[in-house]
């Protein structure tokens, strides 16, 4: 299965069996284990799971920004515009990232060089990435600012980061990841340490610079709420795979795949009678220091049996635009057919 669940829109990327490890004292960990998506222009991915997941680290394969080592893309190829991003030398590499490809951080703080102006930092890759003089670099920093929402935007140029909120530092993150006009965005849980207010308004901005600008948006988050409310398409992993992919409303409307499950049964209900005890799910994601042979999510699965445990299942299509990794029917209760 080729993770093209939903997929309608012009391709603007597509991953095919992806596979990292890391090589550590205590042996191999295989992060990523087969993973494989496409998104089109203007679609936006969400892309969900717990801390451990393989989220962040897929992400970062495709962009070759895992320190190597120890970490070892091992198989795969990352087709961007028909170019295969894995093989491309570092000079092209540093054409792409932040050029044709924008990178969204989770925490700014850490993102944002605290000793250079914001103005500096939105100027440099104009100049770098579209050959900009320093005056046009400097007009086009000052509208990229307007465009994601700072107020007085010319005056804050000169600013450094320790002089924005939380909210607004995220906001000339989005801003630096927009400065080229990328055709791909992808955004690693970028609003997680924001207020609800910050958040409400960061989510609002992605959705009008979709519309406007059409670029593809890969979301990463373990909110399914916000995905709820942005995606187009939902991409569920763990243990370093997709184990189900969907489109956003069918994925709510039937989820498939026991941790789907589980992880939307954790959002609080908004209506009707609260329980005593937020529900989580029990257990931890696993470290495989093996490729696994056996579904990852069996030890926490209320509806594991025998085969589950023995071997593990490849991603299968279920219904139009439905695809899911797992021995058992979520629509019968029992073992699914599939060989």
């Amino acid at each position: 299965m080729d993770g093209s669940a939903g997929t309608s829109a012009a391709l603007v990327l597509e991953v095919n069996d992806l596979e990292t490890i890391f090589h550590t004292r205590d042996g191999a960990v295989h992060a990523v284990n087969g993973v494989s998506f496409k998104i089109g222009e203007g679609e936006l991915l969400g892309v969900v799971g717990e801390s451990g997941s393989g989220k962040s680290v897929t992400m970062m394969s495709l962009m070759k920004l895992l320190p190597m080592p120890p970490a070892e893309i091992t198989k795969g190829e990352v087709l961007f515009q028909g170019r295969d991003v894995l093989k491309m030398p570092d000079e092209e590499m540093r054409k792409l990232r932040g050029g044709e490809i924008g990178f969204v951080f989770q925490d700014p703080m850490t993102s944002l060089n605290p000793v250079f102006t914001v103005g500096f930092q939105l100027v440099e890759p104009l100049r770098e990435h579209l050959k900009l003089s320093k005056r046009e670099a400097k007009k086009r920093a000052a509208e990229l600012l307007t465009l994601v929402g700072i107020p007085s935007a010319a005056d804050r140029l000169n600013d450094f980061p320790h002089q924005f909120s939380g909210g607004m530092r995220q906001r000339v993150m989005i801003a630096i990841a927009l400065a080229c006009d990328p055709k791909v965005l992808i955004a690693d849980e970028p609003t997680t340490a924001l207020d609800v207010t910050i958040q409400a308004q960061i989510l609002e901005l992605v959705k009008d610079l979709r519309r406007d600008l059409g670029m593809g948006i890969i979301w990463i988050t373990h909110d399914l709420g916000v995905v709820a409310g942005i995606a187009d398409r939902v991409m569920v992993m763990y243990g370093g795979q997709v184990v189900e992919h969907a489109e956003t409303k069918e994925l709510f409307r039937s989820p498939r795949h026991p941790y789907t499950r589980a992880l939307i049964e954790t959002i609080p209900a908004l209506e009707g009678k609260r329980p005593e005890r937020l529900l989580s799910i029990s257990g931890t994601p696993p470290t495989l220091n093996a490729k696994p042979t056996s579904c990852p999510f069996a030890p926490r699965c209320a509806h594991a049996f025998d085969r589950c445990r023995q071997e593990n299942p490849q991603i299968r299509q279920v219904a139009d635009g439905h695809d899911v990794a797992c021995w058992w029917d979520a629509t019968t209760g029992g073992a699914s057919n599939a060989a």
